[in-house]
């Protein structure tokens, strides 16, 4: 799972910028379980799965959790760095 590696890459930067993160990934049909039983502060959308964007605006609605979809460049770069910023922007825009 490419997702995964991503995951990896984004933990290693976390720590090397002194951030402490808990960074995972899950599949999409899993994602309701983890945002029941997680603290989330952010959820990045595989580009994969991008169609799914509007389904999960109206289930994250009321938690007020903000969402985006990874740049795919970035994916597909498995950009851990970049990646991991663009989530620390849309959590610093909360």
């Amino acid at each position: 799972m490419s997702t995964s590696l991503l995951v990896t890459k984004m933990q290693k930067a976390a720590e090397q910028d002194g951030i402490d993160a808990d960074i995972f990934a899950v599949s999409a049909s899993d994602a309701d379980n983890n945002l029941a039983n997680k603290p989330v502060d952010v959820l990045l959308l595989g580009p994969q799965v991008r169609f799914m964007k509007g389904d999960f605006e109206k289930r994250l609605a009321s938690k007020g959790i903000p969402l985006d979809v990874i740049n795919m460049a970035d994916y597909g770069m498995m950009n851990g760095e970049k990646v991991l910023q663009q989530a620390l922007t849309i959590i610093g825009d909360k």
